[in-house]
């Protein structure tokens, strides 16, 4: 066919249209070399009865089937955007748009097969996989049949029998390839599973895929790290999957910015895991004609519509007695999508190609096929909604499958979690290296300016300065570490959590006991080269209790910033669940949890601190703040930091050498303090306040971890 008849020439003769489809529900079976065609034009076929799969919940291979299935893009918007409007309800001032994304798609995947998804883009192919897994994104409605082995599929049975392979990899990426296997095995595999049998799985699945050579390699870091190669990060990710032996596996874009070699190498791992009875279902965007020769079935999807589903010589089959052959030494993959796809200024021309391919195929002998087990599966489907019988999924899953998302118990999350993420923290680049080398660099130069200091008169102020200056930088010295590491990590853990790998508190917890010795041991490494570099009170309980305050508002002010970040980073980790840093303490797990992205989280961070700064103490004095803004002062770590550190200074203090007659001069520690409105009777208050603090900012941390899971969803 040529471009210029495409516009006149029909791509099928009118005879189809005057076919018509009968079905027979008689319970014969009907042999696949019995010809479904009748006379005079009309398609008889017997709706094949339920066949025998062996045991529902143990089924070592699955043919999943969906028939009917329907998707609409749904949009709320606002007739009239006054704020007012909100009060009211939504039916007076809201009003739905839809978009049919799919159109009574009917399909079937068999075990030892690999289905590619194919389509130009906007076709639904993505829509199509997500309908299928049960992990419709909101916005979308879904409507229709999927069964397994003949009956129809809950959520539930589809993620016990089921892997889904995301197309972006998210990996922590400072583990080895072994460690993260190692890891997969104990929260993925089952709860009764010994863990030399864990250990044996993993061995077996890195020989499988092909990953023994990097096993003991880094994942890597984009731009940090390097790592191992974009190939065999793919095969770590079905690696992953394959731990748990699903009999039915679902990939999104496997070979999606790889080369043409390691795109092969890929699909050649999905076929060796297909001939070894999986069934496979895969979206590809324009494969290679090496890759298209790989796949066994094909369901090539136009406007969310069938076009053909069947195997490669099927398609050539089909498509040449349609008059629209694939010319010789052209990619058949390429030839059908153009076929296919909508071309600018042509849309009546394209939609009529389109109807007429995917009318004919529904009126073929495989599209006949498909649609007698598409009418199977409902019939089944309506036999257990009108409760004549029970979903084989409600009983025979119960005992292989607990009722809980988890395969493995909490005590067994919580060892995992924290083993990796001790490894984590210890292998973290800029969590270990740069901030220790971070902050000796600023203990010297702290030390070096304040270097010194007497117990005079001009000392007391740059003593006091030198204090604030250790407040300061505690706070945003680690602020910047947690944004950095922090926030990059959330999408991994989105993900995990919910695929049912590890509950949130595990997560929560295992990463604050993981990183308490970084945020104890660098404010020791810093008041241990500045505390006495400036003289500051000798006495060696004075300094560490001063190390120990230091640590103290070290995680006051890490845990606010990791709370804010988990909220604001909801947007751009909910896109990528559909990477791996650490923090430092209080005030950044709340900004860090708040955040819709580290630019947005380093943007917000700062000017939230700065109010808490100025009711420190330093820049206005305690006694001066208005009676309005007093609820910021009680919400500040740098005011009870700062008179806990300064009443641990001058408490004691007698006498203050005063050097020069014509300014006021303190005469001992305590006249410092009272100039300053502190006291030495509220020390012990400071350091409860900053403990209460510090659990309050957890608390909202995980809170706000929380309500990121469920926004995730």
């Amino acid at each position: 066919m040529t471009a210029g008849s495409e516009e006149h020439e029909p791509l099928i003769s009118s005879s189809v249209d005057n076919q018509r489809v009968t079905y027979n529900n008689s319970p014969q079976d009907t042999s696949p070399n019995d010809s479904p065609r009748g006379s005079a034009g009309e398609v008889t076929l017997a709706i094949p009865q339920p066949r025998s799969y062996g045991a529902i919940g143990g089924a070592e291979k699955v043919t999943y089937t969906w028939a009917d299935i329907n998707a609409f893009a749904t949009e709320d918007r606002s007739r009239n955007r006054k704020f007012w409007n909100f009060w009211r309800g939504s039916n007076n001032r809201m009003f739905q748009q839809r978009k049919q994304l799919l159109r009574n798609v009917n399909g079937a995947a068999y075990p030892g097969e690999l289905l590619a998804l194919m389509g130009s883009s906007g076709a639904g192919k993505t829509t199509l996989l997500n309908t299928l897994t049960f992990r419709t994104p909101s916005g979308v409605m879904s409507s229709g049949t999927r069964a397994l082995n003949g009956q129809p599929a809950t959520p539930e049975a589809m993620a016990a029998l089921s892997a889904y392979v995301q197309q972006q990899d998210l990996f922590i990426g400072t583990l080895t390839v072994k460690e993260h296997l190692i890891f997969q095995a104990l929260v993925r595999m089952d709860r009764h599973i010994p863990y030399a049998q864990r250990m044996r799985r993993v061995q077996e699945v890195i020989s499988e895929l092909a990953l023994t050579k990097c096993q003991n390699t880094v994942i890597g870091i984009p731009g940090r790290l390097k790592g191992i190669s974009g190939g065999e990060m793919k095969r770590l990710s079905f690696a992953s999957e394959v731990l748990t032996d699903p009999p039915l596996m679902f990939c999104d874009e496997p070979t999606s910015g790889l080369d043409s070699f390691m795109a092969q190498n890929v699909i050649q791992v999905l076929s060796g895991l297909a001939k070894k009875g999986k069934t496979i279902v895969c979206t590809i965007h324009q494969p290679s004609s090496e890759l298209y020769a790989m796949f066994d079935k094909l369901l090539i999807m136009a406007e969310g519509r069938v076009a053909f589903l069947g195997s490669p010589d099927q398609a050539t089959e089909f498509f040449r007695d349609l008059g629209a052959a694939c010319p010789a030494n052209y990619n058949p993959a390429d030839h059908y999508i153009q076929l296919l796809a909508g071309v600018p200024g042509r849309e009546e021309t394209t939609r009529h190609t389109i109807d007429t391919v995917c009318t004919a195929f529904a009126r073929s002998e495989i599209g006949c096929k498909l649609a007698a087990e598409a009418e199977n599966a409902l019939y089944h489907e309506r036999k257990i909604a009108s409760g004549w019988v029970e979903s084989p999924w409600s009983s025979s899953l119960t005992g292989r499958y607990p009722r809980s998302p988890y395969k493995a118990s909490w005590c067994a999350q919580f060892r995992a979690v924290l083993w990796r993420s001790w490894l984590s923290v210890t292998k973290e680049p800029m969590l270990i290296k740069v901030r220790f080398l971070q902050t000796i660099m600023v203990a010297l130069l702290i030390g070096v300016i304040y270097f010194g200091q007497e117990l005079d008169q001009d000392g007391v102020m740059n003593i006091n300065g030198a204090i604030f200056m250790f407040l300061t930088n505690m706070t945003f010295q680690n602020i910047f570490a947690v944004i950095n590491v922090f926030c990059s990590e959330l999408p991994i853990f989105i993900r995990e959590h919910h695929s049912g790998m590890y509950r949130a508190d595990v997560y929560f917890l295992s990463k604050t006991l993981a990183e308490a010795p970084v945020f104890a041991t660098i404010p020791l490494v810093f008041t241990t080269i500045a505390y006495y570099m400036i003289g500051l009170n000798p006495s060696p309980e004075r300094f560490f209790i001063a190390s120990g305050l230091a640590a103290l508002i070290t995680n006051v002010a890490t845990s606010f910033e990791y709370a804010l970040g988990y909220r604001q980073n909801a947007t751009r980790t909910s896109l990528a669940t559909g990477t791996g840093p650490r923090g430092s303490g209080f005030e950044g797990y709340l900004i860090s949890c708040a955040s819709s992205s580290v630019s947005m989280a380093a943007s917000v961070g700062p000017p939230i601190i700065i109010p808490f700064m100025l009711f420190g103490g330093f820049f206005l004095n305690s006694g001066s703040v208005p009676p309005y803004l007093g609820w910021i002062s009680y919400l500040s770590w740098f005011r009870y930091g700062n008179e806990a550190l300064l009443v641990n200074q001058w408490s004691g203090i007698e006498s203050i050498a005063c050097t020069r007659e014509n300014f006021t001069c303190p005469a001992s520690g305590d006249v410092v303090l009272t100039t300053l409105s502190f006291s030495e009777k509220d020390f012990t208050m400071d350091v409860v306040n900053m403990v209460l603090l510090f659990v309050g900012f957890r608390l909202l941390a995980y809170f706000a971890l929380l309500w990121r899971t469920r926004r995730g969803k």
